[in-house]
Order: structure tokens, then sequence, then C-alpha cells
């Protein structure tokens, strides 16, 4: 794999690259007690949204991809111990623009889906 993009990121807080194919990639994440909301082990969604946009970052896999926007739906409950894969795909590409879908399933079951609207800068974006 010849992963491009985000090269510092904590893996375990946002998941480590399975498979990564031009315009897509898989991410696997094991939910950590570190993760939990509450004393139930209620996954806090932030940690699934994190694990959803470097899957879709991933997919796109340039040095300087950002986020600009993204819809994104919660569909289940994630708790301490699951194990979630998140899908990504770019659907639509247009220079320096891409739309990525990605879903994260838990087991076969979709707990998160999402359109990650991603955009290729010049320059890094702390670089002016």
């Amino acid at each position: 794999m010849n992963i491009n993009t985000h090269h510092k990121i904590d893996r375990n807080l946002c998941g480590t690259p399975v498979e990564l194919i031009e315009g897509a990639a898989r991410v696997s994440l094991t939910a950590s007690e570190s993760m939990a909301a509450d004393e139930l082990g209620l996954v806090h969604g932030g940690f699934i949204f994190g694990l959803a946009d470097y899957a879709a970052m991933l997919a796109v896999n340039h040095p300087n991809v950002v986020l600009a926007w993204a819809n994104v739906d919660f569909l289940k409950p994630v708790k301490v111990g699951d194990q979630l894969i998140a899908e990504a795909r770019i659907t639509e590409q247009e220079k320096n623009k891409a739309l990525v879908e990605v879903i994260v399933k838990k087991s076969k079951d979709m707990v998160f889906s999402g359109k990650f609207f991603c955009v290729i800068t010049r320059h890094h974006v702390l670089e002016g």
C-alpha cells in the first residue's frame, strides 16, 4: 500500500488501512475503552466519524487532501470491543475535488454512512 496522506494519524483512534486501491480504501478499527462515552461502553460518534473521514482521505490519497464538508448518518450504536470496517470509494471526481461515499460496518450491520466532499489544495492548508 502506497499511502500518500495523513501519515501521522493515530491508528488506535482512526483505524488501520487494510486495503488501498485507486479511488477506494478499507480501514479497520476496534473500538477501545478510551472511546467510551458512558459506563455502558457506548462509543462516541466522533470516533466513528474519524474512522470514516480517514477512509475518505485514503480513497483520495493525496498529501494535500482536506475535508470541505460531510453529510453523515449514524445508523446503529457502537460499543467498546466492536470491530469496525470503513469502506470508502470516490463516486465523483473533478480536477481537485472528490465526492467520497463511506460506509462503516460492524460485522454485517451498517452503523454509519456518509458523503465526504474532499478538496485537494495547491499547498498544505497550514502553509498559506
